[in-house]
């Protein structure tokens, strides 16, 4: 059976899911990433959030409703770079300025979930999904810092971990094709970009039908076929700067280590040329001069200067 071919998440959400009426395709993915029910208010529109994908700060702004009725910010992120730990270190720093105003108190400080998915392989790890949050330990008795009970009402949160940036890293290459769960049902469709029959993750049924290829005007289907072979033509150009660099940097080494190598070999002849002529003046010098005088005229030492003169004895 030919498989049915699926938008890309990334074009997805550039174009289609940004409408209420797609917001279930995004939160069903949210929810089965967050483990809690997400409920999207709106796609915010900000400086952090630009449609041009050449664009540096280029990434999806959430701003959504958990079940626990708090407001928080996730921004879902699709970009190949190797600094992606200090973009997303930067993405979520700007969202927080962005939404506290001058006067506003710091405890208004709005929560930030950096959900990022990632076709290249970032750091080193097996995993293909990371968390990571922020947690404060004792140096000394090796305790976890926790909040108060006024700062819990005034948070209106339980651990300090909640209060900090949240980051999901999702690695899509490490994704072994194996769905065990709900989760990696929706990894299998970022990765593959095909949603099987017997998928039941929420919002996957939403999005088989919604995101199918056959279904966009002639004119998006092009312009989403371009996109694609971009995408394509960047990842080439990416390997062949790396595998150029590669080989331009061996060929340098080699270079450098041949005339490197040159240089050295001069200097050690030069070294132990030096070397020869003093012991040939010091062996010429033992029938006239005693040990010490000829260990200072040549500068050799006067154990070297014996061990010549019992050489000279043997061959004699």
């Amino acid at each position: 059976m030919t498989k049915r071919r699926l938008i890309s998440f990334d074009w997805a959400m550039k174009k289609l899911l940004r409408s209420k009426a797609n917001f279930a395709i995004l939160e069903g993915f949210l929810s089965e990433l967050l483990k809690e029910g997400i409920h999207i208010l709106e796609i915010l529109e900000s400086e952090s959030n630009k449609i041009d994908h050449y664009d540096k700060f280029n990434r999806v702004d959430l701003k959504v409703k958990n079940t626990a009725g708090e407001i928080i910010i996730i921004e879902v992120q699709y970009e190949h770079e190797f600094d992606y730990l200090q973009r997303i270190l930067y993405g979520t720093s700007k969202v927080i300025t962005e939404h506290l105003k001058e006067k506003d108190p710091y405890a208004d400080i709005v929560k930030v979930i950096s959900v990022n998915i990632l076709y290249f392989d970032l750091g080193h790890g097996d995993d293909y999904i990371y968390h990571g949050t922020t947690s404060f330990k004792g140096l000394h008795n090796n305790d976890q810092l926790q909040l108060s009970d006024k700062q819990q009402h005034l948070y209106q949160q339980q651990e300090i971990h909640q209060i900090f940036p949240e980051y999901y890293l999702i690695k899509i290459t490490n994704f072994n094709d194996i769905a065990k769960n709900t989760l990696d049902e929706w990894i299998y469709f970022l990765k593959n970009e095909e949603i099987k029959e017997e998928f039941k993750a929420q919002g996957l049924t939403q999005a088989k039908r919604e995101l199918d290829i056959l279904k966009l005007p002639e004119p998006e289907r092009a312009a989403y076929e371009r996109y694609q072979d971009d995408l394509h033509y960047q990842a080439s150009m990416v390997e062949s700067s790396y595998t150029i660099g590669t080989i331009d940097g061996r060929k340098e080494g080699i270079e450098l280590g041949i005339e490197q190598g040159i240089e050295q070999g001069i200097e050690q002849g030069l070294e132990q040329g030096l070397e020869q002529g003093k012991k040939e003046i010091a062996i010429n010098l033992l029938n006239v001069l005693d040990v010490q005088t000829i260990s200072a005229k040549t500068g050799l030492t006067e154990a070297e200067v014996i061990a010549l003169k019992e050489e000279v004895k043997k061959r004699s």
